[in-house]
């Protein structure tokens, strides 16, 4: 599984894996090596397969967005699930105690052309 997910992290950095990979998030997640937290009509939300913190949360829309820059009317829906999902994932990891940031990258920061956020904390939730 691990080297399926590794092929699947190179892959989402090339440009045409960036659109095939919301493809897949739009159409068929279900088949995608991810341990989900969260799924509505718009968004997914599931564990990072290489975390760079301790709790590593990604949240991507389900529609082919490539950078904030590009967000528009149509996706308001994205945009309310993602608050809304956020503040269940803290509630339920009890993050505010610990601290956490929820981080989007964009230009040369961001690793591959689809929107994505990070729901970070430096520590585990326990």
């Amino acid at each position: 599984m691990a080297i399926v997910i590794d092929l699947l992290y190179r892959f989402s950095r090339t440009h045409p894996g960036g659109s095939i990979l919301a493809w897949l998030f739009k159409n068929m997640n279900f088949a995608l090596p991810l341990e989900r937290l969260r799924e509505t009509d718009h968004l997914l939300a599931f564990y990072h397969p290489k975390p760079a913190y301790p709790f590593h949360v990604i949240l991507v829309p389900k529609r082919k967005v490539e950078s904030i820059e590009t967000l528009s009317a149509e996706d308001q829906g994205f945009l309310n699930d993602l608050i809304s999902t956020v503040q269940d994932l803290v509630g339920e990891f009890k993050l505010t105690q610990n601290g956490y940031r929820l981080v989007v990258n964009g230009g040369r920061y961001q690793e591959f052309g689809l929107l994505h956020f990070h729901l970070i904390s430096e520590e585990r939730p326990g």
